[in-house]
């Protein structure tokens, strides 16, 4: 494919009929040039693995500071401007199991809670009542998100607000000095507050007010902590994980002024870590930018190996590829179109005469599986037998 070409499909991208009627469109009508793509996408990435135990929920940003009606402001992100999603990873490797394109009021949620709650209950929707731990930052965690997934087998822990509705007033109250604990429990919910630099309120339905002996990886000290945040430390980093893996390699462009493009080049870059996951998780010892190079060599490949998609002999870093392997055979020169009777012999073109120019040869056989002209002997064994030519 030349540069015109993809220029122009890349112009005329869309993912919806022009022609369909908005009572056809769905609930969600923000997201109707994109939601579909997004919802076939994160069933693909549901039904293609089962993550561990240890799941996180998390935003995450894609940068966009074009027109946008539902466009969020998180200062604490790079881009800071943007389309705000909630994503639902697996703690160890940073696999995207599900998300939630976040469009303000008009965003489609499975429960009626508050915003924080409710996109929790739809991200973890195909989850509930399997036995998964959730961590959870200060956004999300609440006593009452906590008492929801009880009752659907699920243990949470993470970070707290002070103002959340539901907490004893001695712990908002009460002063703990570095290194104390204090702790209240409520049924299975073990509310701790605990004082580094400055104090930290967590939750847990899996912890209880043990300490654990941490090693700084700065020096080779080490310190007490309660088991509750040396856990969260090691699972909360899901989301951020896949999110720095991604902008190593970014797909999106910085000036695309079109939302969903912006959208669909994030979702497809989000594939090929996908896909690199499961690699690993096989067995795989690249690393993700020789498994990217792979990939695209293998994509190579597979478009030069449609004739459709051709036009002309192949390069040379697809010749090995495809014309070395696989079955050919020569076959006449098509007739049908006018003024083309024979080919030119690209073999034969090679060589070089006696007075330093290439040898021009015609033939009227070709390799139809290959798209180039060839001599029927010796040229056609010649083409498809040595690599360098």
């Amino acid at each position: 494919m030349n540069e015109k070409r993809y220029s122009l499909i890349m112009k005329f991208l869309h993912f919806q009929s022009s022609n369909d009627s908005e009572d056809e469109s769905p609930s969600n009508n923000k997201l109707k040039k994109i939601g579909e793509f997004h919802s076939m996408l994160m069933q693909r990435f549901q039904s293609t693995y089962i993550p561990k135990q240890e799941i996180s929920i998390d935003e995450s940003l894609i940068g966009y500071k074009g027109r946008l009606g539902w466009k969020q402001y998180i200062p604490t992100k790079r881009s800071r401007f943007g389309v705000k999603l909630f994503q639902l990873c697996e703690s160890e490797s940073g696999y995207i199991w599900n998300s939630i394109i976040y469009t303000g009021q008009g965003t489609t949620f499975h429960e009626d809670y508050g915003v924080s709650t409710k996109s929790v209950m739809t991200l973890i929707h195909e989850l509930k009542n399997k036995g998964y731990t959730l961590t959870t930052d200060k956004y999300y965690t609440s006593p009452e998100l906590a008492e929801i997934l009880i009752k659907c087998k699920t243990d949470i822990y993470g970070t707290l607000r002070a103002n959340r509705k539901g907490l004893p007033p001695l712990i908002k109250s009460s002063k703990v000095k570095k290194g104390e604990v204090l702790a209240f429990r409520k049924g299975k919910i073990c509310l701790l507050k605990w004082t580094n630099k400055k104090p930290i309120l967590m939750p847990s339905t899996l912890h209880s007010t043990s300490m654990v002996t941490v090693e700084s990886k700065k020096s080779k000290s080490s310190k007490l902590k309660p088991a509750v945040v040396a856990d969260y430390n090691n699972t909360m980093g899901g989301v951020d994980k896949a999110d720095q893996c991604l902008s190593y390699y970014p797909v999106a462009r910085n000036q695309q002024r079109k939302y969903y493009k912006k959208i669909f080049r994030y979702l497809l870059s989000q594939a090929v870590w996908i896909a690199f996951v499961i690699f690993k998780k096989n067995g795989g010892k690249m690393r993700q930018v020789e498994f990217r190079m792979k990939l695209i060599e293998r994509l190579i490949e597979v478009t030069a190996c449609n004739p459709s998609t051709r036009r002309g002999p192949f390069p040379k870093s697809e010749e090995n590829g495809v014309r070395l392997t696989g079955r050919h055979f020569p076959s006449y020169v098509d007739e049908s179109e006018p003024r083309k009777k024979s080919r030119k012999c690209v073999v034969c073109s090679l060589k070089i005469n006696e007075n330093g120019k290439r040898v021009r040869r015609e033939s009227r056989f070709e390799c139809k599986n290959c798209n180039v002209g060839l001599c029927v002997a010796p040229c056609f064994e010649i083409y498809h037998t040595e690599s360098n030519l």
